[in-house]
């Protein structure tokens, strides 16, 4: 998901400024954009922040005056649209009417190969884009199922099915840590720029692996980090609600799949999306004898 500005809000959640900093220096180290000694969060107040400025998002994209203020930043410091729904075009690829609101850093639909009757999985699925076009892609037959932990963004994705008239979707509410689906129920896992904002990425490979059959494709876009991408950056959780800090680097990347059961893995970065990182596809398979 995109890159989202900074507001006025503390980065930590009560818990987390508890044990932040020094108390001398709690006021400065939890100040949005500080990087003294940064906050120390644990997973839920990851997922608080994540959750807090996305359903702000959603609710800001579904107001009937249109999107306004939605506190998220799709151009990178020299004003290049880095983010968004710009990406679908660039890839020939449409966005269904009303889901065009996406905050992803690439077009995993474009490179997933999905098949008719095919069942297709998107983690964190948002507005629900993804999951709408994949559903035409894989036709009646098929089945293509979103999963998100904020009520708004969910609400709004089920409006934009209804609006579509596309039927054969779902959308459930959930954690990609812990997706609520059997093993070995679906043909392709896809994401957009989701996994980043996740406070334990393996364990969300884990579940990818998981819920794909064998032979199952894994097909996502997300933001990788340079290897040198410094620590002020890292601790940062603006950022981290924005894509950036939270990203594994190429060689993590790698590694985590693999430690999954995945793999064919095939990392490609597209394009730049912040000094310190940029965006790619990333593939793998889950073998056939899993």
């Amino acid at each position: 998901m995109a890159e989202l500005t900074q507001d006025q809000a503390d980065c930590c959640a009560a818990e987390a400024k508890a044990t932040c900093c020094d108390p001398s220096e709690k006021d400065g180290c939890c100040k949005p954009g500080a990087s003294s000694c940064g906050c120390a969060a644990g997973e839920d107040d990851v997922r608080e922040q994540v959750r807090a400025r996305y359903a702000a998002a959603a609710t800001a994209a579904g107001s009937a005056s249109g999107p306004g203020d939605t506190s998220v930043a799709l151009t990178d410091e020299h004003g290049r649209e880095v983010f968004g729904a710009a990406l679908y075009a660039e890839q020939g690829e449409a966005t269904p009417d009303g889901a065009s609101a996406s905050l992803g850093c690439g077009v995993p639909t474009a490179v997933a190969d999905l098949a008719e009757g095919e069942t297709v999985l998107d983690l964190g699925s948002g507005a629900g884009a993804d999951v709408l076009i994949s559903a035409r892609r894989v036709g009646p037959a098929g089945r293509a199922i979103g999963l998100d932990m904020t009520d708004e963004m969910l609400d709004l994705a089920r409006r934009n099915a209804a609006e579509a008239d596309v039927e054969n979707v779902e959308f459930h509410k959930g954690y990609i840590e812990e997706i609520p689906l059997p093993d070995a129920s679906v043909d392709v896992v896809i994401s957009n720029c989701v996994l980043n904002l996740s406070a334990d990425k393996p364990k969300v490979l884990r579940e990818a692996a998981r819920v794909l059959r064998p032979g199952g494709r894994f097909a996502i876009s997300d933001v990788i980090a340079d290897p040198g991408m410094d620590e002020a950056t890292r601790a940062d959780m603006q950022q981290w609600t924005g894509c950036v800090a939270g990203a594994l680097t190429r060689t993590e990347f790698e590694e985590a799949l693999a430690a999954a059961g995945l793999g064919e893995v095939e990392i490609r970065e597209t394009h730049r999306v912040h000094e310190h990182a940029g965006a790619a596809i990333i593939r793998a398979t889950k073998p056939t004898g899993a």
